[in-house]
């Protein structure tokens, strides 16, 4: 048997050091070993599925969430496992754990996006960069490329339980769950070591570590959480709520009408922070103080680079600033409740898809499939793609749905849960993140969100008081400029927080809490330049142009992210 010799790092929180080499330790025997030793209840890890391949050299480059980085070595490994009484069931893993001199005791959990529950080995890198084993599942769909709508149904009108609640939460405690104990065993890592867990993802993934955090408050020591998709109800059915509003006013603007109102609306309010750079960092000023009527009459061009008869030109027209005004106010009933929120001012109409018919040469909507397959597969339960119309549609219908599927899938996929206190005892941190300017999911839905949980948890402080204890271990930072998950090309000057993940390394390990969040410029003029983001409710403003920012707070400003929801009777958190 190979015999593993660690020496015991002299510094408190530093890795062990290995004399076991990647290639001693990469390898089929020594893996299906590990997993033989890491055993749970009501569940069969399959040593037979294992693969075990050591990677030499590699890089990852041009990502959004980790900086550039090459010439590091790690062990692939993959391996399956089954619930003990369920028929034909099989869950996949895969593992990336650093060659042993770079391991920092540390585990790193891996999100998905859209309906996927991982994001196919993209994620991985970035905790190996910072010394963790990374891992992702398949949730037990079949593949790592099989996403959650291709098999959330058994047949017409039937879910699969088994599946819903997989994606839910379940498929994610139990990757963390097996991953540390693999990990632990793989290195051979005494019971006095720590291992530190991290969680990060976007989007999808954002919501899947509140999944975690809400219900297994132990599972790990921090996460980095962004633009996530909570209030999935809502969420899902909100991306028809533009194309309604085309249809009830009987408009569709061009899409290039649509990005003329919305670059002049960055126009307009690029210098309302101080600053004036091309970038929104005040959209609650943007709100306050933009008059996006001034828009009518402004000439728009958009070429096509093929097809003449898709070029589009015209001045902005009161019937398309109409349409961009209702679609910024946010989904409300008939009557005037309020259901949901949209994007801020400044966020691309990326999601008001349109489509020109060549037969009537008129713009007609384009029915979003995220949407439209949450409508046909989760609420109607056919297994149907996407709507194939929106015929007698109304914003009453998409409250209604709305409410359909808080009521069916509040326990599992609505992921609003606002008491975090066993996390918070724990001692676990959050950085919370999303962009400003995100098209897809509001960045109100995570302030609605973190002030729910503020409220819930600190009933009795002061805002200033509470806000100070809820800063103390779950921050909140806001992206100028930012899109979904990433930078906006409408805003290139934009900065983004690619260090997240190694800040919240530094606050659970050093204890070193980020009073700004460091962003770096990766596109644009402004390329390479570094930034900080001020942590939530404190808003930027710049002095001198570019000399200085300050980050303050501004009760006016804060309101305009302040929305009651009157559309229901019970409290969205």
């Amino acid at each position: 048997m190979m015999i593993l010799v660690f020496l015991w790092a002299s510094i408190s929180g530093a890795a062990s050091v290995f004399a076991a080499s990647l290639e001693e330790l990469c390898t089929t025997f020594h893996t299906r070993n590990t997993l033989l030793k890491t055993q749970f209840q009501g569940l069969t890890l399959d040593q037979p599925s294992v693969t075990s391949q050591p990677v030499y050299n590699s890089s990852t480059t041009g990502q959004i969430f980790w900086p550039d980085y090459s010439g590091f070595d790690f062990c692939n490994v993959t391996f399956s496992y089954s619930h003990n009484g369920l028929k034909q069931d099989k869950v996949l893993l895969e593992i990336w754990l650093p060659a042993p001199k770079r391991f920092q005791n540390r585990w790193l959990s891996t999100g998905g996006g859209g309906y996927a529950i991982n994001s196919e080995e993209e994620s991985l890198p970035g905790g190996v960069i910072y010394g963790a084993a990374s891992g992702q599942t398949d949730g037990g769909f079949g593949s790592f490329g099989t996403t959650v709508d291709e098999v959330i149904l058994l047949a017409n009108g039937t879910l699969n339980r088994e599946v819903l609640y997989m994606h839910g939460y379940q498929a994610h405690h139990e990757l963390s769950m097996i991953g540390k104990a693999f990990t632990r065993h793989f290195y051979d890592m005494a019971d006095s070591e720590k291992l530190f867990a991290y969680y990060q993802g976007c989007s999808e993934g954002g919501r899947e570590g509140w999944s975690q955090i809400q219900r297994f408050p132990d599972e790990w020591d921090g996460a980095v959480i962004g633009a996530p998709a909570i209030h999935l109800a809502q969420q899902q059915v909100n991306l028809l709520y533009g194309n309604i509003v085309q249809q009830t006013k009987g408009y569709v603007p061009p899409p290039c009408e649509l990005e003329k109102i919305n670059n002049l609306t960055i126009d307009s309010c690029d210098a309302l922070d101080g600053r004036v750079d091309g970038v929104v960092s005040r959209t609650d000023l943007c709100k306050l103080h933009f008059d996006i009527e001034s828009t009518i009459g402004a000439s728009y061009f958009c070429p096509h680079s093929k097809d003449t008869s898709l070029i589009q030109n015209g001045t902005v027209s009161s019937k398309g600033v109409a349409v961009a005004k209702k679609i910024l106010d946010g989904l409300h009933t008939i009557d005037g409740r309020r259901a949901y929120i949209w994007a801020q001012p400044s966020a691309t109409f990326d999601y008001v898809a349109s489509t020109f018919n060549p037969l009537s040469h008129e713009w007609e909507p384009e029915i979003n499939s995220l949407s439209g397959g949450w409508v046909t597969k989760f609420l109607e339960l056919r297994d149907v793609d996407n709507l194939s119309d929106l015929d007698d549609v109304t914003y009453d219908t998409l409250v209604e749905w709305m409410k359909i599927g808080w009521q069916r899938y509040e326990d599992v996929l609505q992921t609003t849960w606002p008491d975090l206190s066993p996390f918070q005892e724990t001692g676990g941190k959050i950085i919370h993140y999303h962009g400003e300017s995100d098209p897809g999911i509001p960045a109100g839905s995570s302030v609605h969100y973190h002030e729910s949980v503020r409220e819930i948890m600190y009933p009795d402080l002061s805002f200033e008081e509470s806000t100070r204890k809820m800063n103390g271990w779950n921050r909140l930072y806001l992206i100028p400029g930012a899109g979904h998950c990433s930078y906006s090309s409408s805003q290139p000057n934009g900065p983004f927080p690619q260090t997240t993940l190694k800040t919240l390394i530094d606050w659970v390990e050093k204890g070193h809490e980020p009073d700004k969040l460091n962003a770096t410029v990766l596109q644009g003029s402004r390329r390479g330049t570094e930034e900080e983001l001020c942590a939530w409710p404190l808003r930027p403003l710049w002095k001198g142009n570019d000399s200085h920012m300050d980050c303050v707070f501004d009760l006016r400003s804060y309101d305009t992210w302040r929305d009651s929801f009157d559309a229901y009777k019970l409290p969205l958190y």
